[in-house]
């Protein structure tokens, strides 16, 4: 009888075995991503279209297998309409050409949080496309350049996250300044996935009506500025 009874005790054992080896198991790793391959160049999600007051379109591949929440955001905003209008406040000849700032000054951006910055191995050549930033790192926000001449040193610095296709000769038109005086502008901004229709020059500036002046014996003061209030200028985005 105590033969039987071990025997059963064994035979419960081993059957009990992978039960309890099962419930201790681990549950098995989620499986990484896939990264994210370079676009083709018919690839209408990941081009961006910038229409220049400077007479044209300009045409820009996005990267993001290189800077996907830079590519993001720039996507975010286009189809918000946030950069119809902006000007190019920061021109350097044989340098770049900085904008998307509503401000036009430097300091501004969206409302939406600033970015992480996402340094790679693209360089900043002739028609790079790279995020603007204060001198903290992780500041990028809606403001970008495009690069007029190849500056290396900035590589690595700021990301870069797309490069003129077609168009450049547009870039080159841009007024020079910091700011310019008349500075050039965004007429449009598009994501090409978007169907948008074909380039419209922006319309004449109307010519202003001289004022007659002022008859013998009329006083019209002018208007007072309001006093400046002290206040602490944003960092420029360089």
């Amino acid at each position: 009888m105590r033969r039987l009874a071990s025997l059963f005790a064994l035979t419960a054992f081993v059957m009990a075995g992978p039960a309890a080896a099962q419930t201790g198991a681990t549950a098995p790793a989620p499986a990484a991503p896939a990264p994210v391959t370079a676009p083709k160049p018919g690839d209408l999600q990941n081009i961006w279209m910038l229409d220049l007051s400077t007479g044209g379109r300009v045409t820009i591949m996005l990267r993001p297998d290189m800077a996907p929440k830079t590519v993001e955001r720039i996507k975010t905003l286009t189809r918000q309409h946030f950069y119809d209008g902006l000007v190019f406040h920061r021109v350097i000849d044989g340098f770049m050409a900085q904008g998307g700032d509503p401000k036009g000054d430097g300091t501004g951006g969206s409302q939406l949080p600033d970015l992480e910055a996402e340094f790679n191995a693209l360089p900043h050549v002739r028609g790079a496309v790279s995020a603007a930033r204060t001198d903290a790192p992780n500041t990028a926000n809606s403001q970008f350049f495009i690069v007029f001449q190849p500056k290396l040193t900035l590589d690595k610095k700021y990301t870069v996250f797309g490069r003129v296709i077609d168009g450049m000769q547009y870039v080159d038109a841009i007024q020079r300044g910091e700011p310019p005086v008349s500075p050039s502008r965004i007429l449009h901004a598009y994501i090409a996935a978007d169907t948008p229709p074909p380039y419209q020059p922006a319309p004449p500036v109307p010519q202003l009506t001289p004022t007659p002046p002022a008859k013998a014996g009329a006083n019209v003061a002018a208007p007072k500025l309001a006093a400046p209030t002290a206040s602490k200028a944003a960092p420029k985005r360089r």
